[in-house]
Order: structure tokens, then sequence, then C-alpha cells
């Protein structure tokens, strides 16, 4: 007989470095999950990232196990780290803080191309450069 699906959850940690407090515990702790085991497969998958923001959709069963889909960072905290600043702009249209290439736009959208709804890498960059461009980021080339 197949598992019953008991629940889902969404959120985001930083890769490598989940620990049993929020958002894990407080996400995961309703469904009798055990935290240890999550942490660390969790933090096993995603040590290449390093403190990167890592989104995660677990999927828990009826008798508690569970598996869990890691997405790629989001588009933000990757401009972020092309850009070389530490938050994006209060007021976008006025205070621009950084700038990236069009080629980091296409790369950044190629790391993320699964997690995107384009058809094709051009639309994928151009989707990362209006990020960009909310974030206050100039685009050049």
């Amino acid at each position: 007989m197949a598992k019953q699906v008991t629940g889902q959850a969404k959120f985001q940690v930083p890769g490598g470095q989940a620990t049993p407090a929020p958002p894990v515990g407080t996400s995961l702790g309703k469904y009798g999950v055990n935290l240890g085991q999550f942490v660390q497969q969790f933090n096993d998958r995603t040590k290449e990232y390093n403190g990167t923001p890592i989104p995660v959709v677990v999927t828990v069963y009826n008798d508690r196990s569970f598996d869990f889909i890691t997405k790629s960072p989001p588009a933000a905290s990757m401009l972020k780290a092309a850009a070389g600043i530490a938050k994006g702009s209060g007021v976008p249209n006025k205070d621009k803080v950084g700038k990236v290439t069009a080629a980091q736009c296409e790369e950044i959208a190629q790391k993320k191309m699964d997690d995107l709804n384009a058809r094709s890498v051009e639309q994928a960059a151009m989707m990362i450069q209006g990020t960009a461009r909310s974030m206050g980021i100039v685009v050049e080339g």
C-alpha cells in the first residue's frame, strides 16, 4: 500500500546550516517529523551552498517519514552575490546600489532554469534582469 501524504511544508534555510530551531522546527514539528534526521540530511545535501538561502519543499507521510526537494537559491541572493552588495536598494528607481552585466544575468538564469517558467535561457535572463532592476542594480550590456 502506498504511503499517504499528511502534509507539505515550504520554507527557506541557509544551505548547510539548518538547525531544529525555527523555521525548521515550527514548520515540521506539527507533523511529528524527526527534526534531527531532517537537519542532518538537509545539511549533507546543501553543504556546498554554505549560508546561501535554499528553498525546500518537505512532504510528510502518515508514518512520519518524509522526503524533500531543494530548489535553487533565490535570484535576489544570487544577484546580491554577483553585484557584491549586502542588500538591495530601498528606493530602486532613485538609488542604485550596484552593477551586473547581462552575461552574469544569463549565468544566473542558467543555474535557475529548472525553477523558472521560461521557455529559453534568453527569457529567463530577462526575468533575472527585471529582478535586478527592482533591487536597484544596474544591468550593463
